[in-house]
């Protein structure tokens, strides 16, 4: 693994650093001195390890506020102690004092705290110490371990996090992702003046495939309805399994007039063709769908947006099934023949 590593000082007290890192392809090097800057950078680009000069202005400051970002807490932080004066009284105090300044540092933010070679000291050809080096690049692995360990947590939980999303059947989103996603669309929608619609649709007579071939078949039935759905929509459209044979699709930058035609094309797309559940057994069905767009009135949940959709979808069942009623408009298709008992 490539370990970034943000500087936070002068170009001189970069050369101060051992040659293992600034000169190895291992780490990704890059010294700031401005506290703006390097805040800004943070935020934009985390690095692994933040190496701070502490005669730098702002230095303390940019430790405190690091660890104050819940986000961000993981960046390893080692304060490299340069001020001359600090450097001086050293040589004249105890170990007390010492422990006293590496308590400070700690209590500031610093994850680690190394008396280093001031920018004076360099100039006047001061000889490096190796045995601070061989410090710096031991603490420099504590970093990247713990680098490694934040990587390995956010895969996990992108993973997991997958995992709680999905529909294990359909392998689309479930309910849970859809009550996460779609107050994320009306912001985006609303933030951006675009038109959002969504479609509810429901298996016709779906109990009776139950009922007469047995729940395997009424699985595998709602898997192929999926799959061709998912290949028959447009890229911005997210479909979901809303429970059962009931599945709700969003359909971004989308006006109502053409959800209507959205929704229309699927109820024909899933009526033209029965579905081949193994080489003896094919079944016809039809879907009722129910179709609205975003309102001023709706609420951020969506939860409003979904209840008007739904009830077109309970009137386009109440009225003979297969159809499309939503917006206000009904679009009617030749009822097919559903699958009976």
């Amino acid at each position: 693994m490539n370990i970034s590593i943000l500087v936070f000082g002068s170009k001189i007290f970069l050369e101060t650093l051992p040659d293992q890192i600034r000169d190895t392809p291992a780490f990704s090097i890059e010294a700031i001195a401005n506290l703006n800057q390097a805040v800004s950078k943070i935020q934009i680009a985390p690095p692994d390890v933040i190496l701070v000069q502490a005669s730098s202005d702002g230095s303390m400051e940019l430790c405190c506020w690091l660890k104050e970002q819940t986000k961000l807490s993981w960046i390893y932080c080692i304060l490299l102690e340069d001020r001359s004066h600090i450097l001086s009284d050293k040589a004249n105090c105890d170990d007390l004092w010492e422990s006293q300044m590496m308590s400070a540092a700690l209590r500031q933010g610093a994850d680690a705290y190394i008396w280093w070679l001031s920018e004076n000291s360099f100039e006047d050809n001061f000889v490096k110490s190796p045995a601070k080096e061989h410090l710096l690049i031991a603490q420099l692995a504590v970093g990247l371990r713990k680098a490694q360990k934040y990587r390995d947590l956010i895969r996990t939980n992108d993973l997991l996090s997958a995992i709680a999303l999905s529909d294990a059947l359909t392998e689309l989103n479930n309910r849970r992702a859809l009550e996460w996603d779609l107050p994320k669309q009306i912001h985006k929608a609303r933030s951006l003046s675009l038109p959002l619609s969504l479609i509810i649709l429901d298996v016709d007579y779906f109990k009776k495939v139950n009922d007469t071939y047995g729940h395997l078949v009424g699985d595998r039935l709602l898997q192929l309805l999926c799959t061709r759905i998912k290949h028959n929509l447009r890229f911005q459209d997210v479909p979901f399994r809303y429970g059962g044979e009931e599945f709700v699709i969003i359909l971004g930058n989308t006006t109502c007039e053409e959800a209507l035609k959205v929704a229309k094309r699927l109820n024909c797309i899933v009526s033209d063709q029965p579905f081949a559940i193994n080489n003896a057994l094919s079944i016809n069905v039809t879907i009722s769908l129910g179709t609205a767009c975003l309102r001023v009135e709706d609420d951020t949940k969506g939860i409003s947006l979904l209840h008007r959709a739904d009830q077109y979808l309970l009137e386009a069942k109440a009225s003979g099934r297969n159809k499309v009623i939503g917006c206000d408009y009904v679009s009617r298709t030749p009822h097919l023949h559903a699958v009976s008992s």
